[in-house]
C-alpha cells in the first residue's frame, strides 16, 4: 500500500529539527523509517509531518573518553559495527548491530531510532539497562537526562515526550559484556533476549519477556504467541540470562 500524502521537512540542525516538530502536535521524527514507514502504509498512524533527522549531523557521531562512549542518536548499526571506539571498549554493540535484519536495514536503522521504537523485541533496550546507559533529550523546555531504567516505560513509550528528540546515549565504562538471544530465523525477531554487563557487580536486563526490559528472573510475566509460550519464554529467559552473564565475565 502506498503512502498516504504527508508533509515533509529535512532540517539540516538541530534547532531546526525541534522547531519543525513544534510545527504540529502530529508531528513525527524520521530516524530511520524501518517501522513507522510500514505503519504508515498499513494506516495504523497518520502523521501530519514526518521531520527526516538524517541531515542533522550534531545527532551522528561515536566518541569515547575513559572507556565511557556517546553515541548519537542517529547513528547507524553499520557505523555501531565499523566503530573502532565502540569494537575498542564495547564490542558487544558492534555485533549486535551485526545481527540485525539485514544490510540494508543495517545501512539505515539508528540507534536512537531502535531505542525510542521500544518494541520488547528490540535487541537494544536490554543493553542500554544492563550498561547503565543514560540518555539525553532536548526539546522546548531544554535538555534533560534520563536514566535506561527509566527511558523505556511501555510498549512504544518512552521518556521522550511529543516535541522532544532524543540526542546522544551515553554509556558508562565497564569490565564486560554479553548478548544472548534466540531468534525467529538467523536474523529474525527476538523471541527472548538478555543482556549482562560486569562493573564490579554484574547488572542483566531480559527482554521479550515485558512490556520493558526486566532485571529480575522472579518479575518476569512473559505472554504467549504463536513463537513460543509463556512457560518457553521462562525457561529460555534462564538460560539466556546464563549465556550472558558468562560471556560478560560474571
Amino acid at each position: 500500500m502506498l503512502l498516504a500524502a504527508v508533509e515533509y521537512a529535512r532540517p539540516t540542525s538541530l534547532a531546526d529539527a525541534l522547531a519543525a516538530l513544534g510545527r504540529s502536535e502530529n508531528a513525527r521524527a524520521l530516524a530511520g523509517g524501518q517501522t513507522l514507514i510500514n505503519v504508515m502504509k498499513a494506516r495504523a498512524a497518520q502523521p501530519d509531518l514526518l521531520v527526516d533527522l538524517a541531515d542533522v549531523a550534531e545527532l551522528r557521531g561515536i566518541s569515547e573518553s575513559s572507556g565511557s562512549l556517546e553515541i548519537g542518536a542517529m547513528t547507524t548499526y553499520s557505523q555501531l559495527m565499523d566503530s573502532s571506539d565502540v569494537f575498542g571498549t564495547r564490542p558487544v554493540l558492534s555485533r549486535v548491530a551485526g545481527e540485525i535484519a539485514d544490510v540494508q536495514v543495517r545501512n539505515r536503522g539508528t540507534i536512537g531510532g531502535n531505542v525510542c521504537l521500544s518494541d520488547p523485541t528490540n535487541h537494544f533496550p536490554p543493553l542500554m539497562v544492563s550498561m547503565n546507559a543514560s540518555f539525553t533529550i532536548v526539546g522546548p523546555s531544554g535538555e534533560r537526562t534520563v536514566n535506561a531504567g527509566e527511558f523505556f516505560q511501555g510498549v512504544y513509550i518512552t521518556a521522550v515526550e511529543p516535541g522532544e528528540l532524543l540526542t546522544k546515549i551515553t554509556i558508562p565504562p565497564a569490565q564486560g559484556d554479553g548478548f544472548a538471544a534466540v531468534t525467529i530465523g538467523k536474523d529474525g525477531t527476538c523471541i527472548v533476549n538478555a543482556a549482562a554487563t560486569r562493573n564490579g557487580e554484574t547488572r542483566f536486563a531480559i527482554g521479550c519477556v515485558g512490556a520493558v526490559p526486566v532485571t529480575s528472573l522472579d518479575d518476569i510475566d512473559p505472554p504467549s504467541d504463536v513463537h513460543g509460550s509463556a512457560e518457553y519464554r521462562r525457561h529460555l529467559a534462564k538460560i539466556l540470562v546464563d549465556r550472558a552473564i558468562a560471556e560478560a565475565g560474571g
